[in-house]
């Protein structure tokens, strides 16, 4: 029951359908279920001490926990607390930061530390938008940062052993090297962050990533139709906005790199317009296009937007020059029913499956030799789904734990760092409370950390 009350607090708040960004601002605010509990603390302790001013506007309060109460006060308490590196420290005396500048030199001895990003680069790499629960991250610790965990370097390590395979070192350890691997785990143990994190590297190494933040989009919305040359259902509106979030970060890459397909492109109906005039039902590629021209051909002209799409696919895989790596996440919305319907009768309709989506059936598949990545979102309320997949190898699933005890008192050490935690009320004790009481779930853990108080 408690469990249940928790998920439901931190579940809160508004939603929104468009990419989740960060801002350039340090404006960021708090949970609205947190804050107002925290507003309704204040007027007890104004309560408590009889202070004249207890009726005086949130803002005007600057007492010892002003930092819980008013966003603007504990935003300028953490940018003075900037210039104290006494206070980055974590358990045991250990660096609550790590020095290491980038993803791809992190090492084990990094773990349990956390790693800053900077906000401006952070949406220049990720154009396509972040996680939702690394945005709250960030927005309740006021902070870029992340925490620096075992499965991100696996991960990491395996993707870069499949481009560049050490030599025999790989069999004397017993690893296995997997192209196709699909993220599991318990509600929020950091799927979305760990694929966020890793996408980030794999652009920085120079690779062209085909990144989905939202996969359930796909599934949702927009027109839809039933393609009579395919019998697939095609979503031009969807196809339109996949292709342009590929081009966000890729544009400069895909116009190095030339098309290996030269068959037509089959068309279908356009969003809101129907089909093409005159019987019109294919498009080619001028000779020497590149695959920045084929996707500018499906934003461009709506009829072969899934067509587009579709082709692309086919196109990554012929990619020799760049390793190629698509990352889906929200992949579990890609096995279900989605959005739409058909009627069947005047009064009955049937569900469509996502699997008959063109898109959705062009990039769902694992069984390829292609590196993909795929991770589950339990926050989209698809359900459990079995254990083996259609196209799906059986080996794929990599499953992340929820925070160990170590994890956890390092994310600690950071909330006191980032002002969630009283100091006076902050003690080892309670740390492991708290770990306890939310079984090492880093949105409960978040939430619960702003109510530790002295024993």
């Amino acid at each position: 029951m408690l469990r249940t009350i928790l998920r439901r607090a931190i579940a809160t708040g508004p939603r929104s359908d468009g990419p989740w960004r960060l801002t350039a601002t340090a404006s960021y605010s708090s949970s609205k279920d947190t804050k107002s509990t925290m507003k309704k603390a204040k007027k007890n302790i104004k309560s408590k001490k009889g202070e004249a001013s207890a009726a005086a506007d949130d803002e005007s309060y600057d007492g010892p926990d002003a930092d819980l109460f008013d966003d603007k006060a504990r935003a300028r308490r953490l940018q003075a607390d900037e210039s104290d590196p006494s206070l980055d420290v974590g358990p045991n005396g250990r660096p609550l930061f790590t020095s290491t500048p980038t993803l791809a030199q992190l090492t084990t001895m990094d773990t349990c530390s956390y790693f800053k990003f900077k906000t401006e680069e952070l949406n220049k790499v990720l154009p396509e938008g972040l996680p939702l629960g690394m945005v709250r991250e960030f927005e309740e610790a006021m902070q870029s940062a992340v925490l620096v965990r075992r499965s991100f370097l696996d991960l990491r390590d395996n993707f870069r052993r499949v481009v560049d395979p050490p030599l025999g070192s790989a069999s004397s350890k017993g690893e296995k090297v997997k192209k196709q691997i699909v993220l599991d785990g318990p509600v929020s143990s950091g799927k979305s962050t760990a694929l966020a994190m890793l996408v980030h590297w794999a652009r920085e190494e120079g690779w062209l990533v085909f990144y989905v933040p939202r996969g359930k989009d796909w599934t949702h919305g927009g027109f839809f139709y039933k393609n009579p040359q395919t019998g697939l259902w095609d979503t031009p509106v969807q196809a339109e906005n996949i292709l342009k979030d590929f081009l966000k970060f890729n544009e400069s890459r895909l116009k190095q790199l030339l098309c290996q397909i030269s068959d037509p492109i089959p068309l279908g109906e356009g969003a809101g317009v129907g089909w093409m005039k005159d019987g019109i039902d294919s498009m080619a590629m001028p000779e020497g296009s590149t695959l920045y021209d084929l996707v500018d051909t499906g934003i461009k002209h709506t009829h072969a937007a899934v067509g587009v799409v579709v082709r692309l696919r086919k196109e990554l895989s012929l990619v020799k020059d760049i390793p190629v790596l698509i990352a889906i996440d929200q992949y579990n919305n890609w096995f279900t029913f989605s959005e739409y319907e058909e009627a069947v009768t005047v009064r009955s309709t049937r569900p469509i499956h996502a699997k008959e989506l063109a898109t959705v059936k062009a990039f769902r598949s694992m069984i390829h030799d292609d590196m993909m990545v795929g991770a589950f979102s339990h926050s989209t309320a698809v359900g459990k789904l079995r254990q083996e997949l259609p196209d799906v190898p059986s080996d794929a699933r990599m499953n992340l734990p929820r925070y160990t005890l170590d994890e956890a008192a390092a994310v600690c050490h950071y909330y006191l760092r980032q002002r969630l935690i009283r100091r006076e009320a902050f003690s080892e004790e309670n740390c492991k409370r708290i770990y306890y009481l939310s079984n090492g779930n880093g949105a409960e853990m978040r939430w619960l950390a702003t109510f530790m108080r002295e024993q």
